[in-house]
């Protein structure tokens, strides 16, 4: 019999008229008082595993039910990372917050506005028998503001933010795997940057 199964048992003391095996008499006062600290000790355990049904919407602003995303702006003239940002960006709002993408800029509580404002690449590695590039480190960078459209104010206003990522061209991997998975991790500083602070 597993332990949560058990009851508590307390033994018939020798010369006990009862006949009855596995018998118990009901347990103390004493025996209550000690084993209620221990079962409050056991709840608590099970909540710090479980959760005990909290949500991580705890974590974000009250108050906001849609967010609308803008398309990303760029600097850049190799074309197409602000898209897959912005894409990103929806996606993970989606994911990860009790917020909902609106359809359009007028239907929404709030704003994501922002701006490419570099790629690049850098060789860190190269293949001896031809001194091509081997492994290359691509950085994003980008600014972006998150504005309530009720109010007018600025709940978030980042200036640069950074992410880098590796590829290795030998292996089949390209810039264009590169920019997925940069994109990916930029929509998952962007979205964390909309919980709360403490």
């Amino acid at each position: 019999m597993g332990l949560c199964s058990e009851r508590a048992m307390i033994p018939m003391p020798t010369g006990s008229t009862s006949s009855a095996v596995g018998h118990a008499r009901p347990m103390t006062r004493s025996a209550l008082r000690q084993a209620i600290p221990l079962a409050a000790f056991m709840v608590a355990g099970v909540c710090l595993v479980t959760g005990c049904g909290y949500s991580s919407s705890g974590l974000y602003r009250q108050g906001i039910k849609t967010v609308y995303v803008e398309m990303f702006q760029s600097r850049e003239f190799r074309r197409g990372i602000e898209f897959q940002l912005t894409e990103a960006i929806r996606k993970q709002i989606d994911r990860s917050t009790p917020y909902r993408n609106a359809e359009s800029k007028e239907r929404a509580d709030t704003i994501i506005t922002g701006e490419v404002l570099e790629w690049r690449e850098a060789t860190l590695g190269r293949s001896f028998a031809t001194d091509l590039p081997r492994e290359t480190a691509a950085t994003l960078i980008i600014r972006y503001r998150w504005q309530d459209q009720r109010t007018g104010k600025l709940l978030v206003d980042q200036p640069r933010l950074v992410t880098t990522v590796e590829y290795v061209r030998p292996v089949g991997e390209t810039v264009y795997n590169a920019r997925d998975e940069a994109a990916d991790r930029m929509a998952r500083r962007v979205v964390e940057n909309m919980a709360t602070s403490w």
